[in-house]
């Protein structure tokens, strides 16, 4: 996915001097604060479906390791995106490097195999949009 950004030229008026700075607005997809990246795979994953449709996740990175992994606002079948949380699917990538993260096998919890699978892939395409776009 290509990186949109939109930057503005904004003018300040500073004591009869006028001060000419760009202001950057990102994509909406990654922020950053105090050192610490989000980055919601939304947008990212919309055709990642689980078993009744997206599965999107906020991806919290500090200092290139992955800090937690939350699923948002989802169409999945609450028991099996339950028993998926559960089997400790979201911390799997906790501590993790971003590249170990990547690299991982990481197995899909029985009975929630559609949800499994569909978060393992939002994890991907999280971190991967993070690497090149950070």
């Amino acid at each position: 996915m290509k990186k949109r950004l939109l930057t503005l030229l904004c003018a300040v008026a500073i004591g009869g001097a006028t001060l000419l700075i760009s202001c950057t607005s990102s994509d909406g997809i990654m922020t950053k604060k105090k050192g610490v990246y989000t980055v919601d795979t939304t947008t990212l994953s919309q055709e990642v479906k689980g078993f009744n449709g997206p599965t999107p996740l906020l991806i919290t990175i500090a200092k290139d390791k992955i800090v937690k992994v939350e699923a948002l606002e989802n169409s999945e079948t609450p028991g099996f995106f339950q028993r998926m949380k559960d089997g400790g699917m979201l911390e799997r990538w906790n501590g993790k490097t971003v590249d170990e993260a990547l690299a991982a096998q990481v197995d899909a919890v029985a009975g929630a195999t559609y949800s499994s699978n569909a978060v393992i892939e939002n994890v991907r395409l999280g971190l991967t949009y993070y690497k090149e776009h950070k």
